[in-house]
């Protein structure tokens, strides 16, 4: 009985263990204010490194101006280097187009100085027909013949003055032109006729003057063949027989 009344006062009384009353909080409440202090904590961190940045000597909102300033900067500089590369592109066809203006030039050059060239050879020729010598010469002569190689390989350019003197002098020649080229290609010789068979009345080979006339004009062989000689002779109409031949070699 004793026993029993003593477990009583120990539960009951002084030394009984203490008591305590907590509220009942919901759990969203909790996580909310969890969610709170979350935020809370991001922003004082957020903070804090802001502010260590700064003490360190970064600063934000410096670097954003200086990359927008270079960000300009870059701007003024593409624009300047499109104004130079238009610049540039004008100067390349300004100098093209005097390359090209240069280039005319040289090529009339060239044209003036084959035509002085020209005009020379004629006035030493009219010169040589008032001659006596000339007055005295054959009644139809060939007075220049030339074949040059052309800027072309196996093109050749020829040029042929015929000249009427003494008694033909002021009658009209009529006849014909004809140009024997011997070659050889191979190791072998060969001859080739200008105008070819069946090509006798060809117009640039025709003939008809009475004092003198020029004929010039150009014939085609195989590249790989090399001229070695030309003929021209000259018929007059209705006879078989030329009647003046001259031959020219080349080297």
């Amino acid at each position: 009985m004793a026993k029993r009344f003593s477990k009583l006062r120990q539960r009951f009384g002084i030394a009984a263990p203490k008591m305590s009353v907590r509220t009942d909080v919901p759990w969203y409440l909790r996580w909310l204010g969890i969610a709170v202090m979350l935020a809370f904590s991001a922003a004082l961190a957020l903070w804090m490194y802001d502010a260590g940045r700064r003490f360190a000597g970064f600063d934000r909102s410096e670097v954003e101006q200086e990359l927008s300033a270079a960000r300009s900067e870059l701007g003024k500089l593409r624009a300047e280097l499109e104004r130079l590369g238009t610049i540039a592109n004008a100067a390349d066809s300004k100098v093209s187009i005097e390359r090209t203006a240069q280039q005319k030039l040289a090529q009339q050059a060239r044209v003036l100085e084959q035509e002085n060239a020209r005009l020379r050879e004629e006035l030493a020729i009219f010169e040589s027909m008032l001659s006596s010598e000339t007055a005295s010469a054959a009644p139809l002569s060939v007075l220049r013949f030339k074949v040059e190689p052309d800027t072309l390989s196996g093109k050749f350019r020829y040029r042929v003055l015929l000249l009427a003197s003494g008694p033909r002098r002021g009658k009209e020649f009529q006849g014909r032109l004809e140009l024997v080229v011997s070659l050889t290609e191979g190791g072998r010789g060969a001859m080739i006729t200008l105008p070819g068979q069946g090509q006798a009345d060809n117009a640039p080979f025709r003939l008809g003057f009475k004092h003198f006339q020029w004929v010039d004009g150009t014939f085609r062989v195989d590249p790989k063949a090399k001229v070695v000689s030309v003929q021209v002779r000259v018929y007059e109409t209705g006879w078989a027989e030329p009647k003046v031949t001259q031959s020219v070699t080349l080297g």
